[in-house]
């Protein structure tokens, strides 16, 4: 049967679909007509590409050339709502079976049901609800394992799975035991070259993640992320970052613990900004109220757990902080994601990284061979670059808001390896090479001010570049002890200090 696609160029009703999504719809109709009933595919678009528009022009079609009834999955409320809306959009009527309902005396009148994984696995489980002629399932967020308890009512119906990222939340249960087949769409920079996404501007900051201990579910925990991340010389870092990069931005920041979260708002509220606190404890009328206060304010900081990594669409943020680590690709693409939607004018927006993600998973922008992954998932999970590999591997780049500080200095790089070196072979202490990278830093601070109040103000510019070198320091002397380190950072800054006595 001939499929009528709606083009973005169609004066049709609602949503209209870019040729990119097009190309995907019409492959998966082509399995669709190839396939047995009971077949299981995934279907991969980034976050921003509009999977929703795409799965509801699928449930259209799908009900006009198959006349059979559809059921989506989600395993959030704000998603149920959010697809209906979108489905409705496409003349698509359907309802959602949320925890008011308990029967469905009216099924003969839809032919699309949005419901909950638990709420619906409840009604079926407990023979409340008979869903009959279901001929396609769809799966959002198909990544998560929650889904895999419904399969068994839906055996003989085709299924396809929905997802950003094709690889399980739980590496126990990889996708490619339950889906035959991938399908990949556009990858994020064609769809960044075609105007679809916005330009990651991706800034990586050096941190110590020693003290993290990786959980059961294969991530870092809550607790020693807390304990990391709310110290103060952590939050220090954070509130530095931005100022220094994203000061007037509209701002997304991910932490992991609620602790942290508030930790991040009352550090910022201190500060003078415009920032609100949401963790999955507010009520709905809170959420909405903090989101639309989001939208509205142009300077907006908003600090959040995971909450917002899905569900939430607000294409005006133009700067996201990864104000923590994490091990999980998906959640990595779903948190920088936040920022990709293109608005108005705005082509591109800044992603500030104090978790060493970048470095784990390589830059958001860039090509990745999801079937290798959906295929060999252990090989990839084993191997994501360890921490300890990440930490002696950093090269510090200074940041152009910084050199740009320092703009009367030709030359603001040191190879602290090589001064070393040097001083070895000179038979001279291995301290020279910590004090030869200290008149460095005096001579840039001393060029670059006006009087000995300026030097010492700016020398807040340089500590990320200070901890830098101490850290490649420590290595060359191989005692790399945080006590030590913290001492060594503590007396290079009050002799840098020292060293502009007498020079103005």
């Amino acid at each position: 049967m001939a499929l009528e696609l709606r083009t973005n160029n169609s004066q049709n009703s609602g949503k209209q679909l870019y040729d990119y999504q097009l190309s995907d719809l019409k492959r998966i109709f082509e399995v669709f007509a190839t396939s047995p009933k009971n077949y299981n595919l995934l279907y991969q678009l980034p976050t921003g590409g509009g999977k929703t528009v795409v799965f509801s022009e699928i449930v259209r079609q799908y009900i006009n050339t198959y006349k059979k009834k559809v059921v989506i999955l989600t395993h959030r409320i704000e998603l149920c709502k959010q697809t209906s809306n979108v489905l409705s959009s496409f003349d698509v009527k359907n309802k959602v079976i949320n925890s008011q309902v308990q029967e469905l005396p009216d099924q003969d009148q839809y032919m699309c049901f949005v419901a909950m994984v638990e709420t619906l696995n409840n009604r079926l489980t407990d023979n409340k609800l008979v869903l009959d002629d279901i001929g396609l399932v769809i799966i959002d967020e198909a990544h998560y394992n929650s889904f895999r308890k419904l399969f068994k009512f839906f055996d003989h119906c085709f299924i396809l799975g929905v997802t950003a990222t094709p690889l399980s939340s739980n590496i126990k249960l990889p996708m490619k035991d339950n889906y035959q087949s991938l399908i990949v769409g556009n990858d994020i920079p064609t769809l960044i070259k075609n105007g679809f996404l916005s330009k990651a501007e991706m800034y990586n900051f050096d941190v110590s993640l020693n003290s993290l201990k990786i959980g059961v579910n294969g991530d870092y925990t809550v607790k020693s992320s807390e304990a990391l991340y709310t110290n103060s010389v952590m939050l220090g870092k954070l509130m530095y970052s931005y100022e220094e990069m994203s000061k007037g931005k509209k701002t997304l920041i991910f932490n992991n613990g609620i602790n942290t979260s508030k930790e991040v708002y009352y550090s910022f509220k201190k500060g003078g900004y415009n920032v609100r606190h949401l963790d999955n404890t507010c009520s709905k009328q809170e959420r909405k109220d903090i989101l639309q206060w989001f939208k509205e304010t142009p300077d907006a900081i908003l600090t959040s757990v995971s909450i917002l990594t899905t569900g939430f669409d607000e294409p005006s943020v133009e700067s996201v902080i990864l104000n923590r680590a994490t091990r999980s690709l998906t959640l990595y693409f779903q948190m920088i994601g936040r920022g990709s939607r293109i608005f108005g004018n705005k082509t591109s927006f800044m992603v500030l990284d104090l978790g060493n993600n970048v470095a784990r998973f390589g830059p958001w922008d860039q090509i990745v061979d999801w079937q290798h992954i959906y295929k060999y998932p252990d090989l990839y999970l084993e191997n994501i670059r360890n921490d300890e590999d990440i930490e002696r591997d950093f090269i510090y780049i200074m940041p152009e808001m910084i050199r740009d500080r320092f703009k009367k200095s030709l030359h603001v790089d040191f190879d602290m390896k090589a001064e070393y070196k040097e001083a070895m072979r000179l038979g001279v202490k291995s301290i020279t090479a910590l004090e030869r990278s200290i008149e460095q830093h005096s001579k840039m601070c001393i060029d670059n001010s006006n009087d000995i109040f300026e030097a010492r103000e700016i020398t807040k510019y340089l500590q990320d570049d200070i901890a830098y070198r101490i850290k490649q320091y420590s290595y060359c002397i191989m005692n790399s002890t945080q006590n030590y380190k913290d001492w060594l950072f503590e007396e290079y800054n009050r002799k840098l200090r020292l060293s502009f006595n007498g020079k103005f």
